[in-house]
């Protein structure tokens, strides 16, 4: 018997929770053998999480682990709605389980670890510079680039088994270029769940949960899913539909706004 599909996602996204919150841990915590690694092994590190989430149940539910993935393929047909929901509740629930495990796995670097701060990034993400219509901005161009470009590979034939370490790369590659801003969530359900688990375990010293800015790391991925999927759909399918006249005009306004705050400051 196959695995359920909604299992499926629970554990792909358990996996990329695992791997990815992992090396945010191993780099930011005290005494831990590989802190202070930097930005390009996080990178990697949440490239290969993501690879091997695909490689686990792509067969199965086609490995979305991303509610942003799941929204934005709804949005242009090329998912069932009904299934929506379902995705998005396994990918959280998942995302939770995941990062309760690191928690687990480092377990004595917390109370080795002082400041606040550096303990929720270990499980969620936050902005280098506080600004939120910049945040938002910087989120929905970095999950419009990773949901246009898997639509633009998947659009291609490569060797099996290949696709996942292509995605890898390009999270990798969001990373690096992108991720400096707020430390590219992407995923509403990377980022959500992880601050539930944040929130809800004993972490000795933890502080704040940082709820007000928990909208971003949930709007902007949405956001940018859905003008990525429809945006593939548009200029390679030639389907010019209303919903992708509506996002484009909201990502317009959205732009305009930041640019006119950033430039009054």
């Amino acid at each position: 018997m196959i695995m359920n599909e909604y299992l499926a996602e629970f554990f792909g996204t358990m996996l990329l929770i695992l791997f990815g919150c992992g090396v945010n841990a191993g780099v930011s915590l005290n005494k831990s053998f590989s802190q202070n690694s930097g930005w390009l092994v996080i990178g990697i590190g949440w490239g290969l999480a993501v690879a091997m989430g695909i490689y686990a149940v792509g067969s199965i539910s086609g490995a979305h682990i991303n509610p942003a993935v799941t929204i934005g393929l709804v949005v242009s047909g090329d998912f069932p709605a009904e299934k929506m929901l379902g995705y998005i509740f396994f990918q959280v629930l998942g995302a939770i389980v995941g990062a309760t495990i690191v928690w687990l796995h480092y377990l004595n670097h917390w109370k080795a670890t002082k400041d606040e701060a550096t303990k929720l990034g270990v499980f969620a993400t936050g902005p280098a510079i506080k600004d939120h219509l910049s945040n938002l901005l910087s989120e929905i161009i970095g999950t419009f680039a990773l949901v246009f470009v898997i639509m633009l590979i998947g659009a291609n034939e490569f060797a099996d088994g290949l696709n996942p370490l292509i995605v890898g790369g390009l999270i990798v590659a969001i990373g690096i270029s992108l991720g400096g801003t707020t430390g590219y969530a992407i995923n509403p359900a990377r980022d959500f769940g992880p601050r539930v688990a944040h929130f809800l375990l004993p972490i000795k010293g933890k502080g704040s949960s940082n709820w007000r800015y928990s909208w971003i790391p949930i709007m902007g991925p949405i956001i940018g899913g859905i003008q990525g999927s429809l945006t593939y759909n548009a200029f390679f399918q030639n389907n010019f539909s209303a919903p992708f006249y509506f996002i484009s005009f909201l990502n317009i306004v959205i732009i305009a706004l930041a640019v006119i705050q950033n430039k009054r400051e």
